[in-house]
């Protein structure tokens, strides 16, 4: 039987679409035989409107990144120091972005596994609460930076102002130890005025025991010397209701211990005297936290972080001093109750002005 030409030409054309030479088809034969949908549907996922979008994005994705570090090499190179500040920015803002997923994710779980957030393991309990106050100050500026070309005088004002704009992912390593040494300085400045509150406060508590031990405590700390965690527990009663408790106390005290936890003094006294609570109680689960935890399993930065939030300046202390304060801290926050949350924010002067008496040079 003579080979049709026809033959000849549809065996060839499967032969060249699928890049092989079908089941049933010979060099010298005629129509081909097709055994399965297999090499048609290879010819589909090989080359799919799905995967060639895929592609595209891979190819777009990858020139950018090159143009990206030509760039970095660029500025690097020609501008070192704006190299610097441009660095940091990119860094913060991914820093930011791991941040907020990670937020998100502890809220779904939150949600999802119906646990309370006082049960949360401490770093993520910490992290809710530095997120927080992150975005409160990074709202002002993003709605600064809203109206048209704003975003070029904002970008001035952070390069002019970047402790009192920028929050702490925009720092660098550097500027973060400088920055906590200057909020430090300026909570420190109303440590002594906060120590006379209670002494003045002192001739209202008809407990004469009382009385003189609270004399006695403000008298060690004016004088130099460490309380310890005893001497503090031994006036207790005296802040969990009046004249010391948190809801209780002059307005004056209340305004000076706002610095302490880094909060505005110009509101309404019973304004102030809730967020000073709130605040309060939030740092004291942290506690609980870090006990569930183990203080062992911080590393050194944490140790400096937990120090710092708690009115202590680690900026001059060695990690063994951060830890040796840290588990007195504990030792008299756990044992503390709800209503005593006025006698927490004492002694984050009481037992920090103090230490340690000769500190690491």
């Amino acid at each position: 039987m003579a080979l049709s030409c026809r033959g000849v030409c549809r065996g060839a054309s499967v032969i060249l679409l699928y890049g092989q030479r079908p089941v049933g088809v010979k060099a010298s034969l005629c129509t081909p035989r097709l055994t399965s949908t297999q090499s048609s549907l290879w010819f589909v996922r090989q080359y799919s409107p799905s995967e060639a979008r895929h592609g595209i994005g891979r190819s777009v994705s990858s020139r950018l990144k090159w143009a990206n570090e030509k760039y970095e090499r660029f500025l690097q190179r020609r501008f070192p120091r704006f190299f610097v500040l441009y660095d940091t920015f990119m860094k913060g803002f991914r820093l930011l972005f791991q941040d907020a997923k990670e937020i998100r994710r502890i809220q779904t779980r939150v949600l999802t596994e119906n646990i309370g957030y006082e049960n949360l393991p401490y770093r993520e309990l910490e992290k809710l609460r530095q997120f927080r106050r992150d975005l409160l100050k990074a709202i002002p500026l993003a709605i600064i930076s809203i109206p048209p070309f704003a975003n070029y005088l904002v970008f001035i004002l952070m390069y002019l102002y970047p402790r009192q704009l920028l929050i702490r992912h925009f720092w660098t390593p550097q500027k973060l130890v400088e920055f906590q040494g200057i909020y430090h300085g300026q909570r420190a400045q109303h440590h002594c005025a906060i120590v006379k509150g209670l002494e003045r406060t002192a001739p209202s508590v008809q407990d004469s025991r009382m009385k003189s031990r609270l004399v006695e405590l403000c008298s060690k700390v004016r004088n130099g010397a460490h309380p310890v965690v005893s001497d503090v527990h031994a006036v207790r009663t005296l802040f969990s209701g009046p004249p010391l408790g948190v809801r209780r106390m002059y307005a004056d005290q209340m305004r000076h211990l706002c610095p302490l936890l880094f909060l505005t003094p110009r509101l309404p006294a019973f304004w102030v005297s809730r967020r000073l609570n709130k605040h309060a109680l939030e740092l004291m689960q942290l506690d609980r936290a870090i006990v569930r935890l183990g203080l062992h399993q911080l590393n050194d930065a944490e140790l400096r972080e937990a120090c710092f939030v708690r009115g202590l300046n680690p900026e001059l202390l060695s990690p063994g001093q951060c830890r040796e304060w840290l588990t007195q801290w504990l030792q008299f926050s756990t044992h503390l109750k709800e209503s005593e949350t006025s006698l927490y924010l004492h002694s984050m002067v009481l037992l920090t002005v103090n230490f340690p008496k000769h500190p690491r040079h």
